[in-house]
C-alpha cells in the first residue's frame, strides 16, 4: 500500500455512565491509503460512529493517535466531509442554501461566484440539479442523503466519512445511492471512509472491508482485500465466484464473533399441554362439514384488491392479488418500496378493510383482527410501561382463560426463554434496545398460538448480526410450530433461508404477483452452510434479477 493519508494507532475511547465506566474502542489501528474506499463493518454499540467522529475530529480519544498525512487531528476541518446517518439539513432552506452554507464557511477565500459554481457543481454531481430550489420537506428520503453527500464533497475534504448514510432508507433507495457513491468515487477520486453493517453494500463499494469486533473494546478484528473487478453490479457480482468466496468468509467471520453470545435459548419450563380458544369460532355444523385431514388451500387470497381514495381519485394500490397456501408453509414477500406488500399483510390481519376479491383463513373470511392472526411489526409495538413477561401475558390471558395461572405463565415464559430473554423477563420495555424489544414481540406472537403469524419487516430496524441472531431465533420457534406464515422483506438473503416460497411482487400502482419462487432446499437451515451451495447463489440470482427488472418505477419491465 503507499503511503497512507489516514493513520490511526492505538485509538482508545471510554465513556462514564452511571452503571461505571464502558470502554467503547479498545485500540484501533488502521491505515488507509490516499484514495482508497475502506468500508469499516460492524454491529450496533461496536463503536463504529464513536470512531467516525474521533477521525472527524468530534470527539477526543482517550488515548492512541489519529494523523492526517503525517499531522495530528485536532479538531474538526475542511479537509474531512461528514455524511451523518440523519440528514441533518435545516428545512426552512432550499437544497442550494444548504450545501451553500457549507462552501461559504470553508471557502470564504473565494468569490461569490466560484462559491456559486462550486455550490452547483457538487449538487449536480449528486444528480439534483433540478430540485436546486427545494426546500427538504419537498424531498424523498433519498434525494435529502443526497443534499447531505453534496454538502460535504463541497467542502472539498481530503476524506469524505461516511456514517451509515443509507441505513434508514428503504432498500430501492438504497440501491440507488450506492450506486450515486461509486459514480462520486469514479469521478471524484476521493479517499472515502464508510461505515455500515451491511456486507453486500460493503463489498459492492470498498477497496478493502476492516471488521469490528463486537463491544465493548471493539478493535480491528480482520481486514480484506476486495478482489472483485469493479464496476461491481449487484447483480452480475451474484455469480462472480471471487465474491461468492469473499461474501462467504466475512458472513462466517462475523457468525464467528456472535456464537459465543448466541440468544437462541432452551427452555427450562415444559410448554402446557393446553389449546387456546377460538375467540370466534363458526358454527358446529360447519365446522363439522369443514373437517378434514386435508391442509391443503389453508389460506387463500382471491381477486385481492385495494384502492385508495385521493384527491385526485382512487388508487389501485394492489390489483388481482391470488395465491394459495398450504397449512404450515412460510412465505416470504418481497419487492420494492411501494408495491403493496404491508397493505397485503395488513389486510390478512384483518387491520385493513379489503376493497375487492377475499381472504380465506381455514375455512372462514377474514374480516376482523383476532388473535387468530398474530402480527409482529417493523416497530416492537409493545407498552413500555410494562415488564416482557407481561407484553406477552397479555394476550396469553385472552385466548388460555380456561388454563391455570400457574399454566398460562409457563406459556409465557417457554417462549420469552426460547427468544433469548431468560434473564430479562421482569425487565420494563422501555428499558430494552431494539433487539430485545423484538425478541419480546416475536415471543408475544407465538405464545398466542395463532392459525397464522404475520411478519412486517420485523427485523428491517436493526442491525446485520442482530438481524441475523433473531433470524436464527425465528427458524428455530418455527420449526417447533409449523405455524402458517407470510413475512414481509427487503432482505433477499433472509426471504430465502426463512421461506418455502419467495413470492415476488411488481412495482405499484396496481401491484401484483409478478413471479414465485419454490425454495427446494432442506430444512433445517443453516446460514452458513446455505453459502457454501450453488443453488443459494441460484435462487439469490432469481430474486435479484427479477427486482433489478422492477428497478425504475412500473414500466421498467415492458421498457
Amino acid at each position: 500500500m503507499s503511503i497512507p493519508i489516514l493513520t490511526l494507532s492505538g485509538v482508545t475511547k471510554s465513556y462514564k455512565g452511571n452503571a461505571g465506566t464502558t470502554e467503547v474502542l479498545g485500540g484501533i489501528d488502521l491505515e488507509v491509503a490516499e484514495g482508497e474506499f475502506v468500508a469499516i463493518l460492524g454491529f450496533s454499540g461496536a463503536g463504529k460512529t464513536t470512531l467516525i467522529n474521533a477521525i472527524a475530529g468530534l470527539v477526543d480519544p482517550d488515548g492512541g493517535e489519529i494523523l492526517l498525512k503525517g499531522a495530528a487531528i485536532d479538531g474538526p476541518g475542511k479537509d474531512r466531509g461528514l455524511v451523518f446517518q440523519s440528514y441533518s439539513l435545516f428545512p426552512w432552506l432550499t437544497v442550494e442554501a444548504n450545501v451553500a452554507l457549507a462552501v461559504d464557511a470553508v471557502h470564504k477565500d473565494r468569490s461569490a461566484a466560484e462559491r456559486a459554481a462550486l455550490v452547483k457543481q457538487k449538487v449536480e454531481l449528486v444528480g439534483l440539479g433540478h430540485a436546486m430550489d427545494r426546500k427538504p420537506a419537498q424531498l424523498s428520503g433519498g434525494m435529502r442523503q443526497r443534499v447531505s453527500v453534496a454538502r460535504a464533497l463541497a467542502m472539498e475534504p481530503e476524506i469524505l466519512l461516511l456514517d451509515e448514510p443509507l441505513s434508514a432508507l428503504d432498500a430501492l433507495t438504497r440501491a440507488k445511492l450506492q450506486d450515486e457513491i461509486e459514480r462520486i468515487r469514479k469521478e471524484e477520486g476521493r479517499t472515502i471512509l464508510l461505515v455500515t453493517n451491511d456486507v453486500d453494500e460493503a463489498l459492492l463499494l470498498a477497496d478493502r472491508v476492516a471488521v469490528l469486533t463486537p463491544a465493548p473494546a471493539a478493535r480491528i478484528g480482520k481486514v480484506y482485500e476486495v478482489n472483485v473487478v469493479r464496476p461491481r453490479d449487484r447483480e452480475a457480482v451474484n455469480d462472480d465466484p471471487a465474491y461468492q468466496k469473499l461474501r462467504s468468509e466475512i458472513i462466517a467471520y462475523l457468525g464467528t464473533l456472535n456464537d459465543a453470545s448466541s440468544s437462541v435459548g432452551e427452555s427450562a419450563v415444559a410448554l402446557p399441554n393446553v389449546a387456546p380458544l377460538d375467540l370466534a369460532p363458526p358454527p358446529k355444523a360447519y365446522r363439522d362439514a369443514a373437517a378434514s385431514p386435508v391442509s391443503t388451500r389453508f389460506l387463500e387470497f382471491y381477486k385481492l384488491d385495494k384502492i385508495y381514495p385521493t384527491p385526485k381519485g382512487p388508487l389501485k394500490v394492489v390489483d388481482d392479488f391470488n395465491l394459495i397456501m398450504d397449512k404450515g408453509e412460510f412465505i416470504s414477500l418481497i419487492g420494492h418500496s411501494g408495491c403493496g406488500k404491508s397493505t397485503v399483510l395488513t389486510m390478512a390481519a384483518g387491520l385493513n378493510e379489503i376493497s375487492g376479491g377475499g381472504i380465506v383463513l381455514d375455512n372462514r373470511e377474514i374480516d376482523v383482527a383476532g388473535p387468530d392472526k398474530a402480527v409482529v411489526f417493523q416497530a416492537p409495538s409493545l407498552m413500555p410501561w410494562l415488564t416482557a413477561r407481561d407484553n406477552v401475558a397479555l394476550g396469553v390471558e385472552r385466548i388460555y382463560p380456561h388454563a391455570s395461572r400457574g399454566e398460562r405463565r409457563d406459556i409465557v415464559d417457554y417462549y420469552l426463554d426460547r427468544v433469548g430473554l431468560g434473564d430479562a423477563k421482569d425487565k420494563l420495555a422501555a428499558e430494552m434496545s431494539n433487539g430485545m424489544r423484538q425478541r419480546v414481540g416475536i415471543a408475544r406472537a407465538f405464545a398466542l398460538s395463532p392459525r397464522l403469524l404475520l411478519l412486517d419487516e420485523p427485523f428491517g430496524m436493526l442491525d446485520s448480526l442482530t438481524r441475523w441472531d433473531l433470524q436464527d431465533v425465528l427458524v428455530e420457534t418455527w420449526n417447533r410450530t409449523k405455524v402458517t406464515a407470510i413475512m414481509v422483506t427487503h432482505d433477499v438473503d433472509e426471504a430465502i433461508l426463512l421461506a418455502d416460497r419467495v413470492v415476488m411482487m411488481t412495482n405499484g400502482p396496481n401491484a401484483t404477483i409478478g413471479k414465485v419462487l419454490k425454495v427446494d432446499l432442506p430444512r433445517p437451515r443453516d446460514r452458513k452452510a446455505l453459502l457454501e451451495t450453488s443453488e443459494f447463489y441460484h435462487y439469490r440470482q432469481e430474486v435479484l434479477h427479477f427486482l433489478a427488472e422492477y428497478d425504475h418505477g412500473p414500466a421498467a419491465k415492458a421498457a
